[in-house]
């Protein structure tokens, strides 16, 4: 493949990567890079101009009433552009092409922001229009290869005017800068001019207007000025006289000016006229026409095109630039996801759930184990032991009162930590709202409106009150755990269930033995005692044998160690089981939060964190450093 062809290839996948990377980097709030230099130089310049023939494209630029028109029409060789003493005011390029170049799609493609008209008359260009037109034509007297455009004013009061002479700079090749003693110094022209500089286009200076005489001492100055103000490095330099009757007859004379801003003193060519300086215009003055069909084509095509890439791979102004602007928005985003992070706002001191909710949830689990007939036995027991100690549970609670619902008690101080944690989330909205960036402070402002937090909180109250205390999901992961211990401790478990089986026949006998003690109220007291006693030996260590095979994956050792060791096998199986459930609760909330509260900003705030970590991101990495 030859160096050439690889440069164009690389110049496309570039172009496809941003087009790809445009809409993630819309949805963080980057502005799209339509408009910038760097981008409408990839396109209207590298882009467009890949697949051509070799051409030059020769474009007249300058300030308001300075006759661009007059000097496009002497290179022209007709009167292709009006030009008035009033400033006629061309609104839309003009484009004279060579015959062989008279190909519409060709011409399309070279000036894709414009929609291509024929050109009729030179009042065609007057006209004004939304559109972006460019008249075009075949010119008789245009050298081969050089296409040449009369551009509208680049200090026009009318904006749609100097985007249109923007957009014929960064296609152009070579700049014609029409200066006269008025706009030499402008502002916006040497601004314009800057630009192109920056892209590296070649320029060529014809001052305009000129009292030959007076004005000579002059050009060094205004020359001098332009050059420090815009770094520009003119190829060639011209001083056209000021006479009205010859430019009207298309016979305005172009004098060279040398580089001491003299006036040369002959005409063979634009390199004799910077080399032999003379201080008198030669009797046949070099034509501009002549001078740029002369130039060297593929070198200035080289240059032009090196220019347009040095500047779409700027650091500060190119594309490495959007791209940094692209991190910055993402690292916005991430900052604010962070912030918002439902998961860390629901991080709050939650409640433990009651020992004893756990205790019947791992006694349901023993009791599905056991044999029918002894569930039968220590399910009766169960019930006839509530029975028979309501009265003493009464006397209880007579004399030290009720005794509060642990759950009751639970699900209360669950509800304020619920309502904590939301109130916490609701001021950091309120925060970022205030000082938040850009993309964030809108949504969250219509967010936040009216009596929003008032309805938040009333909402995520009432949700709450909806939530079973163990759900299925959890109680699921307490069994696992639980299976999980039964399979690694089958020695624990075949002793527990003798234990628990010599339990459900000891029930009976210990109950018919106290009640023929003669004690009968006594004896049905401590009968229930037993009956208990003997109920929760076998379901508590069942539980602490789980507890321990669960976590010392040793269930025979509690055959063997003492009971403090299985405590603390208990406690740490309760710790996990208390942080998987308050786990699961915050999981719930920061889920309530986000479907509820944040709707879709979080999901947006997550995509636009990750567009530096998309394939497309890194592809625009990939091919700006292979063209660079």
């Amino acid at each position: 493949m030859s160096t050439y062809q690889s440069f164009a290839d690389r110049v496309r996948r570039l172009d496809r990567a941003i087009c790809a990377l445009g809409p993630l980097a819309a949805a963080t709030g980057t502005p799209t890079p339509e408009g910038q230099e760097w981008f409408d130089l990839l396109r209207n310049k590298l882009l467009a101009e890949l697949d051509l023939p070799p051409l030059l494209v020769v474009a007249i630029v300058g300030g308001t009433n300075i006759g661009k028109s007059v000097i496009f029409n002497h290179l022209a060789g007709e009167v292709a552009s009006a030009a008035s003493p009033l400033a006629a005011g061309t609104k839309h390029p003009v484009c004279f092409v060579p015959k062989e170049l008279a190909d519409p799609a060709l011409l399309g493609r070279l000036f894709e922001p414009f929609k291509l008209c024929d050109w009729r008359s030179a009042d065609d260009p007057l006209g004004e229009s939304p559109e972006n037109r460019l008249f075009w034509r075949v010119g008789p007297a245009m050298p081969p290869r050089l296409l040449l455009l009369d551009v509208p004013d680049v200090d026009s009061d009318a904006e749609v005017n100097w985007r249109r002479a923007r957009a014929i700079r960064q296609t152009a090749d070579v700049l014609v800068a029409v200066l006269t003693q008025q706009k030499y110094n402008d502002a916006a022209v040497k601004r314009f001019f800057r630009a192109a500089v920056e892209a590296d286009k070649p320029i060529v200076v014809v001052f305009n207007q000129c009292e030959m005489e007076a004005d000579a001492e002059y050009w060094p100055r205004w020359l001098a000025t332009f050059r420090e103000t815009t770094g520009a490095r003119p190829e060639l330099v011209y001083a056209v006289p000021y006479d009205r009757r010859a430019a009207e007859e298309l016979r305005l004379p172009f004098h060279a000016i040398s580089a001491g801003c003299e006036l040369a003193a002959e005409a063979a060519s634009p390199q004799a006229a910077s080399s032999k300086p003379a201080s008198a215009a030669s009797s046949k003055p070099p034509r501009l026409r002549d001078d740029l069909a002369a130039l060297r084509f593929d070198e200035i095509k080289i240059r032009t095109f090196r220019g347009a890439l040095r500047r779409v791979l700027d650091p500060q102004h190119g594309l490495p630039a959007y791209l940094d602007s692209i991190l910055a928005a993402a690292d916005d985003f991430s900052s604010a996801a962070a912030a918002l992070s439902t998961a860390e706002m629901a991080r709050i001191g939650w409640p433990s759930l009651p020992t004893g909710v756990l205790v019947d949830e791992i006694r349901d689990w023993w009791d599905d184990s056991r044999q029918p007939w002894s569930r039968r036995v220590h399910g009766f027991y169960r019930v006839l032991g509530r029975g028979a100690t309501w009265p003493l549970r009464t006397a209880w609670n007579s004399m030290a009162g009720p005794r509060s619902d642990p759950l009751a008690v639970f699900q209360r101080r669950e509800r304020e930590a619920v309502v904590l944690a939301v109130e916490k989330l609701l001021d950091e909205l309120d925060r970022l709202a205030r000082v938040g960036n850009d993309v964030l402070r809108p949504r969250l402002l219509s967010m936040l409106g009216g009596h929003a937090r008032a309805s938040v909180l009333e909402r995520v109250q009432a949700a709450h009150e909806n939530l079973p205390a163990v759900d299925e999901h959890y109680r699921r992961f307490l069994r696992a755990e639980l299976d999980a211990w039964r399979s690694s401790s089958p020695r624990a478990v075949r002793f527990l269930q003798s234990l628990d089986h010599a339990a459900a026949v000891a029930r009976p006998a210990i109950t018919v033995a106290l009640f023929f003690t003669g004690l009968h109220f006594a004896g049905d007291l401590a009968g229930q005692a037993a009956a208990q006693a003997a109920g929760a030996t076998a379901g508590h260590l069942a539980a602490e044998a789980a507890i321990a095979g669960g976590f010392t994956g040793g269930g025979e050792a509690l055959v063997s160690t003492t009971s403090e060791g299985v405590r603390q096998a208990a406690g740490r199986l309760f710790g996990r089981l208390q942080s998987r459930y308050a786990q699961q609760r915050a999981g719930w909330l920061a889920e309530w939060l986000e479907n509820e509260l944040l709707g879709d900003l979080l999901a947006d705030l997550r995509r636009g964190a990750e567009v530096p970590r998309e394939a497309a991101f890194q592809e625009v990495e990939t091919a700006a450093r292979t063209l660079s």
